[in-house]
């Protein structure tokens, strides 16, 4: 893509509302992250679907870490990401083939039944069920919001309009941890209201649909040259589009030679790409930042505060987290990618290790922390949340978006959307259980995943501020001190 010819395009009114609605795909996933977790900790949810873990509950002062240790528990908040594992190859598909469009569509449609199901649900099966079209409507969202942001983005404000992505993912947490903080009181169905209300983004984003254009790219892949073209002009805001449609279309010509997209994966084009998108998503995961936000009200109760206590500090985390991910937004362009993810992992590495040093020394399996030591763990999880939020979040889904060429980039992202809902679900899946057996030291063993990481951005990860997405090959890869090894015979 040209940057002279990109620099030139107008922000109007029309391509701001298709970032906006777009990423309401974000605001329904945060709203999912955020949810389950308050929800899990709600009497009236537990004494109607989990009664032993209710029981348990009441006993709290006989282990502080293995209270809401139960498998089942955590089913429901990990199978929406198993679904959404396999649905994000399906969605892969479709974005293909029908556009980018039609797909952010089907993604609100499952996620508002899914809402619909949960809300209404009287057996755990009904719950289940829920969760599993909630995470069919995640995967398709996933896949989709992101790519589209990227390819309608102007290549100076790339990084920040995709980031949208991820603000509106923090929007949403913030705003699920105040519902839930409103609904705990709200017996015996304030956890229906919580999670029938996860429709409210989901029909945004369906609404939405009627108003956002599909990607150019997505049209001209498609054979719909014409329409692409007036695509082009409309979301540039100029008529003068020939150079950025030309290099489109050419693009998109390459990508038609290609037959199997998920085979094409393992050429040297798209190796550096593949590897860097899933280990971006293994890491983010890897640096806890999940098994916070699922379980935050969770977490605070463990560390002693009372259930409303647990749910406020949720919501002052979530703020947090929403404030910072506006600096991500600011900096993205100008600092650039690596600078971002390695200050970050020296703040997070800091927090982690803070964290799990006041807790082993002070919180035992029984007994609480006193006001002034929780008061501090709760600001080293604000300083935590607030360096994931401009760094690891949002990046860990802009660069994968930005990174593979025409031919492979449905393919390569689904695998950067899969492995984040696997990794997702197994830490969704594992947390409790981990937070029991492990106590405290589960913040050691965070700890050292974000060591690993600083490791893989300083000798794996280039950088990709301002590099137009057609021209990663030439002037990314090829110049890289490990990569270009894979082009050597090329």
């Amino acid at each position: 893509m040209s940057t002279a010819q990109v620099n030139n395009s107008k922000i109007t009114v029309y391509v701001v509302s298709c970032w906006i609605f777009a990423a309401f795909g974000g605001l329904m996933f945060g709203y999912d992250i955020g949810i389950s977790g308050g929800v899990s900790g709600m009497d009236d949810f537990l004494i109607k679907f989990f009664p032993n873990v209710y029981e348990r509950k009441l006993h709290a002062k006989e282990n502080n870490y293995c209270k809401y240790d139960d498998q089942l528990l955590q089913l429901f908040t990990s199978s929406l990401y198993l679904s959404a594992l396999v649905s994000s190859f399906f969605a892969s598909k479709a974005c293909q083939l029908l556009g980018r469009r039609p797909t952010i569509f089907m993604a609100s449609a499952f996620f508002i039944a899914g809402a619909v199901i949960s809300a209404a649900s009287e057996h755990r099966w009904m719950l289940i069920v829920g969760r599993i079209l909630f995470g069919v409507g995640v995967g398709f969202g996933n896949e989709t919001v992101p790519l589209f942001l990227t390819e309608v983005a102007p290549i100076q404000l790339r990084g920040a309009v995709n980031i949208l992505f991820q603000l509106f993912v923090t929007i949403g947490i913030f705003i699920a941890n105040l519902v839930n903080y409103a609904t705990s009181t709200m017996h015996p169905n304030g956890w229906r209201v919580s999670l029938g209300l996860a429709a409210v983004p989901a029909l945004l984003l369906l609404i939405g649909c009627f108003v956002i254009t599909d990607t150019p790219a997505s049209l001209i892949e498609r054979g719909k040259e014409d329409q692409g073209k007036a695509a082009l002009k409309k979301i540039r805001g100029i008529e003068d589009v020939e150079v950025e449609y030309k290099e489109i279309v050419a693009a998109c010509e390459q990508a038609k030679q290609v037959k199997h997209p998920f085979r094409n994966l393992i050429k040297a084009a798209s190796v550096p790409p593949l590897v860097i998108a899933i280990f971006l998503q293994i890491f983010q995961q890897f640096t806890g930042i999940n098994a916070i936000m699922f379980y935050a009200p969770v977490l605070f109760q463990t560390m002693g505060f009372k259930s409303d206590g647990a749910l406020l500090s949720a919501v002052i985390t979530g703020l947090v987290n929403v404030g910072a991910t506006f600096v991500s937004i600011y900096a993205v362009d100008k600092l650039g990618r690596r600078k971002l993810l390695l200050q970050a992992c020296c703040q997070m590495l800091i927090s982690q290790l803070a964290i799990g040093g006041i807790l082993s020394v002070n919180l035992k399996e029984t007994g609480t922390l006193d006001r002034t030591l929780a008061a501090i763990v709760v600001v080293l999880v604000c300083t935590y949340v607030m360096s994931f939020a401009w760094s690891w979040g949002p990046l860990g889904w802009l660069i994968p978006s930005e990174t593979f060429p025409m031919e492979t980039r449905t393919a390569g992202f689904a695998f950067a959307v899969s492995t984040n809902m696997l990794f997702t679900s197994l830490i969704a899946q594992a947390f409790l259980t981990m937070l029991c057996k492990m106590q405290a030291y589960i913040f050691f063993f965070f700890s050292a995943w974000i060591v690993v990481m600083g490791l893989f951005v300083i000798f794996l990860l280039p950088e990709t501020k301002g590099v137009p997405i057609d021209s990663m090959v030439e002037d990314v890869w090829k110049k890289h001190p490990v990569w270009k090894k894979l082009f050597k015979n090329e």
